[in-house]
C-alpha cells in the first residue's frame, strides 16, 4: 500500500463514520416525531371534543327556537286555508305569492309600517343622545355622585316593559294620574298625541341601557389621550367632542341599530295602552298587526306580514349601518 493509499484510509472510515451517526440521529428524530405526532393527533381529538360538548346545548336551542320557526314562517307563507264551504274544516294547499300580494295591498299594513318609522325618525335619535349625554356626564370628573346616577339613568331599563307601559299610563290617564292637571292639558291618551305617548314610554325604558352601553365603551378608551389632550390645552368639553365621541362612534351606530330593530318590533307598549285609549288599535304597529291576524286564525297570512316586516327590518338596519360605516372606522 502506498503512503496516499494510508493517508486516504483515515479519512474514508471519518466519512463512513459521520454517514453512520446522521443516519442513526434521523432514524432518532423519525422515531421521536411520530409519538409526538399522535400526541398533537390526540390533543386536536380532545379539543375537538369539548368544543362540541360546549357547543351543541346552544346550537340545539338556536335550531330550535330560531331556525325552526323562521323555516316555518316561510313555508307557511306560501299557503293559503282552502275551504269548500264556509263551515268546511280547512285545507292547506300550496298559495304561491297570494299571501304577498294581501300583504302589499293590505292598508292596515302599510300605516302601522308608517306610524313606527314615525317614531323611529324621532324617538331613535332621541334615545342615542339621551344615552350619551349620560355617558359623558357620569364618565366626567366633575359630576359628584356618579354612582347614584349611573343606578338612577339605569334603573328604569330594569322595569319590564309592559310594567313601565301601565304605570306610565296611570300617568296618562286624567282620572287616574296623580297629576291630572297635566295630564288634561297634554291628552296624550287622544288620536293623534297617543304616538307620543308610546315614544316617551320607550325612550324612558331604553336611554339608560344605551347611557350604559356607551359608559362601557368610554372606559376602554385609553387615559394617556386625555392626559396628551389635557397637556395640550383642551378642556372637558373638547375631549368630550374630539375623543370620546369619535372613539365610540361603532358602539353609538351599535346601539343605533338596536334602536331600529326594537321600534320596528314594538309591540308591549301600544299593547298596554289599547286598554286605556280608544284611539290605539289591535293594528297600531306591525306586530300587533301579526298577532291581530294570528288570532283569527289566518296563519299564512300572518307568517307573510312577519316575513316582510323582518325583510324591512334587515333592510333599514343594513342602511343605516352602510350610510354610518365611514364615520365609525374613521374613528
Amino acid at each position: 500500500m502506498t503512503g496516499q493509499a494510508k493517508r486516504q484510509l483515515p479519512s474514508a472510515e471519518r466519512a463512513a463514520a459521520a454517514a453512520v451517526v446522521a443516519s442513526a440521529e434521523r432514524a432518532a428524530a423519525v422515531a421521536g416525531a411520530a409519538p409526538q405526532s399522535r400526541q398533537h393527533r390526540g390533543r386536536g381529538v380532545r379539543h375537538g371534543r369539548a368544543i362540541a360538548l360546549f357547543t351543541t346545548p346552544f346550537l340545539s336551542l338556536y335550531a330550535l327556537f330560531y331556525i325552526l320557526p323562521v323555516g316555518y314562517a316561510l313555508y307557511a307563507s306560501f299557503t293559503k286555508v282552502q275551504r269548500a264551504s264556509a263551515y268546511a274544516k280547512g285545507e292547506e294547499v300550496f298559495g304561491s305569492l297570494d299571501q304577498y300580494r294581501r300583504v302589499f295591498q293590505s292598508a292596515d299594513f302599510w300605516a302601522s309600517l308608517r306610524r313606527v318609522l314615525l317614531l323611529l325618525v324621532t324617538q331613535v335619535p332621541v334615545t342615542i343622545l339621551l344615552g350619551l349625554t349620560f355617558a359623558l356626564l357620569i364618565d366626567s370628573p366633575l359630576v359628584k355622585g356618579r354612582r347614584f346616577f349611573r343606578l338612577a339613568f339605569f334603573a328604569p331599563y330594569a322595569v319590564p316593559g309592559v310594567v313601565a307601559a301601565i304605570m306610565w299610563g296611570f300617568f296618562y290617564a286624567p282620572t287616574l294620574s296623580p297629576v291630572r292637571s297635566w295630564a288634561e292639558a297634554l291628552d296624550l291618551l287622544s288620536g293623534p298625541h297617543v304616538l307620543w305617548a308610546v315614544a316617551n314610554i320607550v325612550v324612558w325604558t331604553a336611554a339608560g341601557f344605551t347611557m350604559l352601553v356607551m359608559y362601557s365603551a368610554m372606559q376602554a378608551i385609553p387615559q394617556e389621550l386625555f392626559e396628551a389632550a389635557r397637556i395640550d390645552g383642551a378642556g372637558y368639553l373638547r375631549i368630550a367632542w374630539s375623543i370620546k365621541i369619535p372613539s365610540i362612534m361603532p358602539t353609538i351606530i351599535m346601539a343605533g341599530v338596536l334602536s331600529i330593530i326594537g321600534t320596528l318590533q314594538l309591540f308591549n307598549e301600544p299593547t298596554v295602552l289599547l286598554k286605556l285609549s280608544d284611539a290605539m288599535t289591535s293594528d297600531y304597529t306591525p306586530n300587533m298587526l301579526v298577532f291581530a291576524t294570528s288570532a283569527v286564525p289566518n296563519y299564512p297570512l300572518a307568517a307573510a306580514f312577519s316575513v316582510v316586516l323582518a325583510v324591512s327590518t334587515c333592510i333599514l338596519s343594513f342602511a343605516f349601518l352602510k350610510s354610518m360605516q365611514k364615520r365609525a372606522f374613521q374613528a
